[in-house]
């Protein structure tokens, strides 16, 4: 069975309604059992598409991966992830920025994690905190922007995210954004998971609260940033996430479709180099 990724792709038309998108979607698969040996052979797919990728060291990759509290981020990145080779892979996780960040553009501290050629980079949150968390709490500009212009900002920063993806596009970085879609009943079940786990309660913070308080303004805002800033060439997906097993899968298949997009294939090796070869084979087998 096969996965159509279209059907969890915001069109670049800016027409987005999260409301189409259902978080407990795992068709075709109807279980686990159904889904595990595809899964398996994903991440071995992933793992011979990264050393290509190395190989030809020619172009980069970025997953930028965005959700709520509890949906599954650090998840996705550890079991789908680790197919990727960890000698080109890089995992950023953004968090509240720093004082020195803020001393800088909302963009920076993102830019200087970019990956370089032949590499991959996984943002866990990115940039894109910085469009979304001001819609629900605008205080988070912390003086950045005059009060009252808190729209104009947005549509300022909507129109530099638009233009410098594009700019990364044209140099070689192939971007896919990925937010993970999970249900308010099912977040909620998974906090309780959490606190009744003392091996987990650590992952638990009274904001998740505060956030979730405000559940129908977050996604007024995801909806928002998705239609400002989905393109053909830097596109969002939006994954089902109520199930843990299904978005890995999903994940992983999003992660294969960008790598194989770049059509990769070993180094062709210039004739000189080829006898270089032959010379060291005969060195050897003396």
């Amino acid at each position: 069975m096969r996965i159509d990724l279209q059907r969890f792709r915001v069109p670049a038309s800016r027409q987005l309604s999260l409301s189409r998108f259902d978080p407990t979607d795992t068709a075709p698969f109807e279980t686990k059992e159904d889904a595990r040996k595809l899964l398996a052979k994903s991440v071995h797919h992933l793992y011979g598409l990264t050393e290509l990728l190395a190989a030809q060291s020619r172009r980069s990759v970025l997953f930028i991966l965005q959700a709520m509290d509890g949906a599954g981020k650090d998840s996705a990145v550890k079991h789908v992830m680790r197919g990727l080779d960890p000698k080109v892979t890089q995992v950023f996780a953004f968090k509240a920025p720093s004082a020195e960040e803020l001393k800088h553009d909302f963009m920076w501290r993102c830019m200087k994690a970019l990956p370089e050629r032949g590499r991959i980079g996984i943002f866990n949150r990115s940039y894109y905190e910085d469009v979304l968390v001001p819609q629900v709490n605008p205080e988070a500009l912390n003086g950045q922007v005059e009060s009252g212009n808190l729209e104009g900002v947005l549509q300022e920063r909507f129109d530099d995210i638009r233009r410098i993806e594009r700019y990364l596009t044209r140099n070689g970085t192939v971007i896919r954004k990925i937010f993970l879609n999970v249900s308010k009943a099912e977040q909620r079940r998974r906090f309780i998971v959490r606190l009744d786990d003392p091996a987990k309660r650590w992952k638990f913070s009274v904001n998740d609260l505060n956030t979730r308080l405000k559940w129908k303004h977050y996604m007024a805002a995801y909806e928002k940033v998705m239609r400002a800033t989905s393109s053909e060439y830097a596109p969002w997906y939006v994954v089902p996430a109520d199930n843990k097993w299904f978005t890995r899968l999903v994940v992983a298949r999003i992660a294969i479709d960008a790598l194989e997009s770049l059509q990769l294939d070993a180094p062709q090796l210039s004739q000189k180099d080829l006898r270089l070869l032959r010379h060291a084979r005969r060195r050897l087998r003396a």
